[in-house]
């Protein structure tokens, strides 16, 4: 059976403040049939604790802090980066993980912010809007397993609902009255649907 037989490819997905290198979001994952507590198995989580995952953040920052590429082996791990603002996005998959399906990863996870926060992701927008963030995040990734990379898929399934259709929900009688009224309404629907047939 080959070894990488499996679906689950993304290690961690850390969003870091270049600024004062804050975490805003931080997940690490682990593989759902690797053995408890073994860290160098495939899939395994390498920084089980949280001190060894600030550890690893800080190296990583320092080391992609001044540099061009977009793609680095750090630790024995692939890891693909893109600076917004004043904050880095990185998503860490293993080392023999494709770095191109990883960096499709974190352009899908830009480009969903920048639909969701009108281009403004920033440090300060992405703690208001911590909700946001942190769906997208789950819309893309659940467990190491990539669900979605198109941005605008993302983006609909996360954002919130526009203020006009909030305005006409609270026109909605919710009385006994209303709903007898619903209920009628929707008997005599239903009663024309079968009289076409």
């Amino acid at each position: 059976m080959p070894a990488n037989m499996s679906l689950f490819s993304v290690n961690a997905i850390l969003i870091i403040s270049t600024d004062d290198r804050s975490r805003i979001l931080t997940k690490y994952y682990s593989a759902p049939h690797a053995p408890p507590g073994s860290t160098n198995q495939p899939g395994a989580n390498p920084y089980p604790t949280v001190k060894e995952q600030k550890a690893f953040e800080k190296g990583l920052l320092e080391k992609t802090n001044k540099q061009t590429s977009d793609v680095i082996l750090y630790d024995g791990r692939v890891v693909v980066f893109k600076m917004e603002g004043d904050v880095m996005l990185y998503v860490v998959g293993g080392g023999d993980e494709n770095e191109i399906m990883l960096f499709g990863v974190v352009l899908a996870l830009r480009d969903a912010l920048a639909i969701l926060l009108k281009n403004s992701t920033d440090k300060r927008t992405l703690i208001e809007n911590y909700d946001l963030l942190s769906l997208a995040v789950d819309e893309i990734i659940d467990d190491g397993i990539i669900l979605e990379t198109d941005p605008v898929i993302i983006s609909s399934r996360v954002s919130k609902p526009p203020t006009q259709d909030i305005a006409s929900v609270k026109n909605i009688d919710l009385s006994e009255q209303g709903l007898l009224n619903a209920w009628e309404f929707g008997k005599l629907k239903l009663a024309e649907r079968m009289r076409q047939l």
